[in-house]
């Protein structure tokens, strides 16, 4: 049973409610109208009914207990997040190396705390620092006895630089203390058998408002679509565990195709990787990149942008290569299993050394093909619409162009009519493929070829890789 309130006319009421299934389905019944909301929290019935109630309750008895609100002994803290995250700060590292590293510092407060803080506050409720020195008010927390300027020098602490010496070979970047801490904690964890030799990278950003950012602070290509506001760009590291190794910060304006090779070479620099095996996605290759990696001999399982590159197109995406059945755990729905058909595909070209062949790993998911399918009729279905009653309004959404070509002659438009809605195009299907900009007073048709080469991509990523590892694996 629980409580509701129904408006009604300009007053709102309070019901008790119980549920109860009725064959498979849950049903709801009124027990009773307790009467207007207002008229019970005035006249203090509310209250009174509740402490009869919570007498009858082992749980509820500790709280009917408390001073009332109004008195002026009562106070109440938050205690769960200090509790649990306090306890993963211990067990992690955490709080030793920030005070190891502080113990040559003579600051005038406890920045360890300030940073512990910091940490618990974007865990729990994320904000800036300010937001978190209100939000430390009803929280119990050891030794947070702070103010606002304490937080904010506890972070430039964190990304103090280092020392001219310790900034040979870094780009993009230059090292700080948050690199020392970063490379204590990791030795805190490694035992004989830890080794660094495969990890995951990724990407995004971060926009802000303000006058700060005055280093970092850039205009670029903004994933959160502020493209007014200044952005820095931060890169994680994963382990093959899951666990952060460290992250690289950089100006708002760094693509992210010049990050993976400087990532890499300070990974092995800093953390003494022997063989690297990186493993990223399509958004951070380029052929500068490639031929970086292959350059220094890593190991690596890269996205492959499909359409736009022409030996995947032409040589690999039809290849007669056996297909393997895989069963793999679904990422958000762990008891369910995605079935994919994967092809293990080696181009090299005549003459070609057998050193320098390519190895393609293509995925074929016959569920995503389907809805890829779906989504492009639908596409294709509004646009023969749209293009019989007016061209004028095909400018809007990139993902719809790419199926329109030149006509050979114009057709007439019927005045006056309106555009239907289309259906959204995903970034990451549009992004990849060219199109011709509609222009007033261009004729446009549905492009038949084009939709005949998507059909091959349905439902089909596909990864380059040169690891030793099966196609299953990779």
């Amino acid at each position: 049973m629980f409580f509701r309130t129904k408006s009604s006319s300009h007053y709102t009421y309070l019901q008790l409610v119980e549920g109860f299934r009725q064959g498979k389905k849950v049903r709801q019944r009124v027990i009773a109208t307790l009467g207007r909301l207002d008229q019970l929290q005035a006249s203090g019935a509310l209250d009174r009914l509740l402490q009869s109630g919570a007498r009858l309750s082992e749980h509820s008895a500790v709280l009917s207990a408390l001073p009332p609100p109004d008195d002026p002994g009562a106070d109440s803290r938050t205690l769960g997040p200090a509790l649990v995250f306090e306890r993963l700060w211990q067990l992690t590292s955490c709080r030793h190396v920030v005070s190891q590293a502080l113990r040559k510092r003579r600051f005038r407060f406890d920045v360890e705390r300030a940073v512990f803080l910091t940490v618990l506050h974007r865990l729990t409720a994320p904000g800036s620092d300010r937001s978190a020195l209100a939000w430390m008010a009803d929280q119990a927390v050891a030794g947070s006895d702070l103010q606002l300027q304490h937080l904010y020098r506890a972070m430039a602490w964190l990304g103090q630089p280092l020392p001219d010496k310790d900034q040979k070979h870094c780009t993009h970047a230059p090292r700080c203390v948050k690199d020392e801490l970063e490379e204590a904690l990791f030795d805190r964890r490694r035992d004989l058998f830890s080794d660094l030799d495969l990890v995951f990278f990724d990407t995004t950003s971060h926009y802000f408002h303000g006058a700060g950012g005055q280093t970092l602070g850039r205009r670029g290509n903004s994933k959160d679509y502020r493209p007014q506001c200044r952005q820095m760009v931060l890169g994680l590291v994963l382990d093959n565990q899951g666990l952060p190794v460290c992250c690289e910060m950089w100006p708002g304006n760094t693509a992210d195709v010049t990050t993976l090779v400087p990532v890499a070479q300070r990974l092995q620099r800093r953390f003494g990787m022997r063989s690297v095996c990186l493993v990223a996605d399509r958004g951070m290759i380029s052929q500068a990149t490639m031929a970086a990696i292959e350059e220094r001999g890593w190991s690596y399982i890269l996205g492959v942008r499909m359409r736009g590159s022409k030996e995947f197109r032409e040589q690999v995406l039809g290849a007669d290569a056996p297909e393997l059945a895989v069963s793999v755990e679904r990422a958000h729905e762990p008891r369910q299993q995605l079935e994919l058909k994967v092809q293990d595909v080696r181009v090299r070209e005549e003459g070609e050394e057998s050193s320098s062949e390519r190895r393609y790993v293509v995925c074929r998911n016959a569920e995503q093909a389907r809805r890829d399918r779906a989504v492009r009729s639908e596409i294709v279905a509004k646009l023969r619409q749209q293009l019989v009653r007016s061209e004028k309004q095909l400018v809007g959404n990139r993902g719809y162009r790419r199926y329109l070509r030149k006509a050979v002659q114009e057709p007439e438009a019927v005045a006056g009519s309106q555009p239907e809605a289309l259906p959204e195009v995903s970034r990451e299907t549009a992004e990849e493929a060219p199109e011709e900009t509609p222009q007033a007073g261009a004729a446009w048709e549905v492009d038949e070829a084009r939709i005949a080469v998507e059909e091959q991509f349905d439902g089909v990523w596909a990864l380059r890789t040169n690891a030793a590892l099966t196609a299953t694996d990779v």
